[in-house]
């Protein structure tokens, strides 16, 4: 018997007794205001929340905060006229000029600002990371106060990829500086539609 072998089986043979797995703990949480708690949580994270009335006060905040900006795609049909890129690629590396994204999700998370978005929302999963500046639209009745609540209302299984996103890319890493926009949309702003 080799030493690799004699190690293995020496693990196998100490093996602890199975336990019963924990009930399943949710953490309740209480927010007086989730909009505000959400917006107040993107700030922190270094994104803006905006409260708007409809989409046309999206597009007209986006006109003024991003004037002549080119390289525009959106998987919203109320903006579908601000795009000026399509989507519909079947290489994701034909994307690499994005400027601008704007897409919609389906939840939001007060305590994290954590937003939400599936493969329903995304042509291609790329499309949030690759982009220089992002926009995102929730439903203030979408957002929840915390994980534990985000979870059960997801079901993945049913809609393939998914991922949180929570104000824009940033990391501390490099030489222990803050870079924003190193992995991905230099910033991002959301839009709470009533």
């Amino acid at each position: 018997m080799t030493t690799r072998e004699k190690i293995l089986a020496s693990i196998q043979a100490n093996q602890p007794s199975l336990l019963p797995l924990p009930e399943q703990f949710t953490f309740t949480t209480t927010y007086p205001d989730l909009t505000k708690q959400f917006s107040d949580s993107l700030a922190f994270v270094g994104g803006l929340a905006v409260v708007v009335p409809d989409y046309t006060a999206i597009e007209a905040h986006l006109k003024e905060h991003y004037p002549a900006l080119t390289n525009v795609a959106t998987t919203c049909p109320a903006l579908a006229h601000l795009a000026d890129v399509t989507l519909d690629v079947t290489d994701p590396h034909d994307l690499a000029g994005l400027n601008l994204t704007i897409i919609e999700g389906p939840l939001a998370v007060a305590e994290n600002a954590a937003i939400w978005v599936d493969e329903r929302q995304l042509p291609h999963r790329v499309v949030p990371m690759i982009t220089q500046y992002l926009v995102i639209i929730i439903r203030q009745s979408t957002i929840v106060a915390n994980m534990h609540e985000a979870y059960k209302k997801l079901q993945v299984n049913a809609t393939g990829f998914g991922t949180f996103i929570s104000g824009p890319s940033k990391t501390a890493d490099i030489e222990q500086s803050l870079v924003i926009g190193a992995h991905g949309a230099r910033s991002l702003v959301v839009y709470i539609l009533p």
